[in-house]
């Protein structure tokens, strides 16, 4: 059973998760937090729990109780509280990543540990269609570009986690300030064009 305690809604965070983790025999005479967090190290990171979003690293082990020898296994077992770093996206929240690849519905870019897709309707106002030749997205009226290697600002607006380790992050570049940086120095000028 795991107990976890979930801090601040950022995509980043710490959390504490209590859990029991089983130290085989032929590692009793090893440094026993050392043990422990290797184990941890191997059972948790890099897992997507539905709830907790990717667990990227262990951070700490705060406590080790005692622990306790079940017959016929031979191993100890010891209730342990950890620390953990994860990454789960947050509606509404604001991401600055890099596209990573040009499909035909979209695009898709880094969050971190995870991949988001901007749908081809979420780029920006103008009509996109995908030039596969030259594999860019571009606007039928502005002739903005988009392509690999892009740095972008775009707002999370879905997130689905499921338990088997899926996950699909939507993203909207449709919005004041979003959208391939360039594009977002161009509305700034144009905007200080104006008032002047």
């Amino acid at each position: 059973m795991i107990e976890k305690h979930v801090g601040d809604l950022t995509m980043y965070r710490e959390i504490t998760i209590v859990d029991t983790v089983r130290i085989p025999p032929n590692r009793f005479g090893e440094d026993q937090r050392k043990v422990i967090k290797e184990i941890l190290q191997e059972n948790y990171e890099g897992i997507l729990d539905k709830d907790l979003g990717v667990i990227i690293a262990i951070t700490g082990i705060s406590n080790v109780d005692v622990g306790q020898i079940i017959p016929g296994d031979g191993a100890s077992y010891h209730k342990t509280e950890f620390s953990a770093l994860v990454y789960l996206p947050v509606v509404g929240e604001l991401v600055e990543a890099e596209v990573v690849e040009i499909v035909d519905f979209g695009a898709f870019v880094r969050l971190g540990p995870m991949d988001g897709l901007v749908h081809i309707s979420q780029v920006t106002d103008d009509y996109i269609v995908r030039d596969r030749k030259q594999g860019i997205l571009v606007g039928k009226e502005t002739k903005r570009i988009l392509r690999e290697g892009n740095k972008v600002r775009a707002r999370v607006v879905t997130v689905s986690m499921k338990g088997s380790g899926t996950s699909k992050i939507g993203l909207s570049m449709r919005q004041p300030g979003l959208g391939k940086f360039e594009w977002i120095e161009e509305e700034k000028k144009g905007e200080e064009g104006s008032k002047g």
